[in-house]
């Protein structure tokens, strides 16, 4: 398998999308946030994920020349329409606008309609802990777990991270799915034809597999027994109910090349420590916590491995496959985006 160096990826992925139709800044944040997330270890979120965005592209289930849009601001809310556009741009204005508003009011709740797959969501709350802020991140996605109980999917893996800020250290990022594992996995190993473990994915009759392919024909084993169905539940309330956004049940696979465009929808909750207890008692707080954990040997802070693994990395490994095809769309890019450097 070839191994990329980080600029030629993001290059490439940029590409990858002008060549499928996005524009010029969905193309580079959606590539920054894919690359990133390959330097991180997290191939299930990286450019693994081009070929069916570019699909969504090109069959309209995604528009690449939409802008996001400011539809309502009250107060401490805001209310982005992604107009049916990859999710990057109205995230990335959802976190610039809950930050200032969030300066302002102490807190801010910017949510996300219209919207498509968001990737790893931690990623949207890096410029939060940077601003010295506390970020939290949920998103609901196609349905892909029951209801306790039954068998139809219903609700989505229904993603939800959260930033913490320490001043001179990384943050502590906290980022997980509600399934047992990310759905993602399962398009890895069925894209490389590996097995999965059990206890990851049930088949259309219910049944444990460790079938990749009857896993995704069928639905995920939710984080926690009935507590991660709970929370999934949750998180399509929030997100659903206060966007207008469709419900996980509502919304056709991101897994599939045609279909109607999601609609799922983000929401983001950002708490300036400044208007509560202070950001230096802020700051005491979480490093008596930190330290504490880390008197212990073995304990690992969350996101770590993440931050590290980046700062180490200088190239992805891609199946050729997967190079090939990025290549290949990339060759398609509009002459104006293809000779544009990466920002």
């Amino acid at each position: 398998m070839p191994h990329i160096s980080a600029p030629d990826l993001l290059d490439t992925a940029r590409r990858a999308l002008a060549g499928a139709g996005a524009n010029d800044t969905m193309a580079r944040l959606t590539a920054q946030a894919l690359v990133q997330a390959d330097l991180q270890g997290l191939a299930s979120h990286g450019v693994t994920r081009i070929p069916a965005y570019a699909a969504h592209l090109l069959n309209g289930r995604a528009d690449g020349s939409a802008e996001p849009l400011v539809l309502r601001e009250h107060g401490a809310v805001l209310l982005i329409d992604a107009r049916q556009g990859l999710a990057y741009p109205a995230c990335q204005l959802a976190v610039q606008r809950g930050i200032a508003l969030a300066r302002q009011q102490g807190v801010a709740f910017a949510a996300i309609a219209n919207s498509h797959h968001f990737g790893a969501a931690a990623h949207h709350l890096q410029p939060v802990a940077e601003a010295g802020m506390v970020g939290l991140a949920l998103g609901n996605a196609p349905a892909a777990m029951p209801a306790w109980g039954g068998k139809r999917p219903l609700f989505g893996t229904n993603p939800m991270a959260a930033a913490f800020p320490r001043p001179g250290h990384d943050p502590l990022l906290i980022d997980l799915s509600l399934s047992a594992v990310a759905r993602g996995k399962l398009v890895v190993a069925a894209r490389e034809g590996r097995p999965i473990p059990l206890g990851w994915a049930l088949d259309a009759q219910g049944q444990p597999t460790t079938d990749p392919k009857a896993g995704l024909a069928g639905s995920m084993v939710p984080a926690g027994g009935v507590k991660g169905t709970m929370l999934s539940l949750m998180v399509d309330l929030l997100v659903a109910t206060l966007t207008g956004s469709h419900f996980g049940f509502e919304a056709d696979s991101l897994l599939d090349d045609e279909g109607r465009p999601p609609r799922v929808g983000q929401v983001f909750l950002i708490i300036d420590p400044a208007a509560l207890a202070g950001s230096a008692v802020y700051a005491s707080r979480i490093e008596c916590l930190v330290q504490t954990m880390l008197q212990e040997e073995g304990v690992r802070l969350p996101g770590a491995q993440r931050f590290a693994r980046q700062r180490e990395t200088t190239a992805v490994e891609l199946p050729d496959a997967l190079w090939h095809k990025l290549q290949a769309l990339a060759r398609a890019a509009p002459a104006e985006q293809a000779s544009s450097s990466p920002r």
